[in-house]
């Protein structure tokens, strides 16, 4: 049975890639969904793609990056299908510089789709389901945003992308925690796939295989985004999943390691060996993708 009936399902980036993966997985598990795309073409030609195949389907270009905006969609997803239960946060650019190249516009422009592209529609749709909640009405939401192995662990010649996606990392630790009451869950999820942003980068390492299981395929991605969307996942809130192929994790974020303490205040020059014996004991971090 689809374990999706009933839902609907906004994604952003749908156009193509991993939205566009995600858009034909849930149609299949029974939800409506909104396929949002600034490429009003892509996200025509999506739409169509689940409509053909059964599905039901809304294609919207709509700005994620402003609050009138993401109203806008809202408005339009409920017009057509009286809810939205579901909100994945997915689309993302790439301006990749090495730091001391890096300019102004191409650090604002990452951090506007990437950071203020996941607050704007969270928040309107945050409110709308708490106001529903503070009328009485059953919530059962989710929120699905997107960081990934460079927002966890760093990579060299994306420093404006990896803090974009570290943020969103923990955008969703305190989305988790204050939104709980209201019947929210959310979670992010680190993929890996194929898609334009991957292939751009990294052409030789995604390619399609000649035969065999395609790891970088995005529909194997799709399905722990389709769990999360769906009512089965109530119980999961304030985690991050990595997904690859058939590989799937959760990682384990920052924590406070062994701690000494003096009992008083330390001098400056007496903190030397103390450092080095933290560090020592503690368990040394993932290498910075690129190095």
């Amino acid at each position: 049975m689809p374990i999706c009936n009933n839902r609907t399902v906004l994604i952003t980036g749908a156009g193509g890639g991993l939205g566009r993966a995600y858009a034909l997985a849930f149609a299949a598990e029974g939800a409506c969904v909104v396929v949002n795309d600034v490429r009003a073409e892509a996200a025509l030609a999506v739409a169509d793609e689940v409509k053909a195949a059964g599905g039901k389907a809304l294609a919207n270009s709509g700005d994620i990056t402003t609050i009138a905006g993401a109203q806008a969609i809202v408005d339009a997803a409920v017009a057509a299908f009286g809810e939205v239960h579901v909100l994945v946060n997915n689309a993302g650019i790439l301006r990749d510089r090495m730091f001391l190249s890096l300019g102004e516009d191409d650090w604002d422009a990452v951090m506007r789709v990437h950071l203020k592209g996941h607050f704007c529609l969270a928040n309107v749709l945050g409110r709308r389901w708490r106001d529903a909640r503070k009328a009485g009405q059953a919530v059962d939401a989710r929120i699905i945003n997107t960081s990934s192995g460079a927002g966890l662990q760093g990579s060299i010649g994306q420093s404006n992308y990896v803090a974009a996606k570290a943020g969103i990392a923990g955008l969703t630790l305190v989305q988790a925690a204050e939104l709980a009451r209201y019947g929210i869950t959310v979670n992010c999820l680190a993929p890996a796939a194929r898609t334009s942003m991957t292939e751009g980068a990294m052409p030789e390492l995604v390619k399609k295989p000649d035969s065999g299981f395609d790891v970088w395929d995005p529909a194997n991605v799709a399905s722990i985004v389709v769990w999360l969307g769906s009512p089965l996942s109530a119980h999961v809130t304030g985690r991050c999943f990595e997904a690859k192929g058939g590989e799937l994790s959760v990682a384990d974020g920052w924590h406070t390691g062994a701690i000494t303490d003096k009992g008083a205040r330390w001098d400056p020059a007496e903190l030397g060996p103390v450092v080095d014996r933290l560090i020592a004991d503690g368990r040394a971090p993932q290498k910075v993708y690129g190095t």
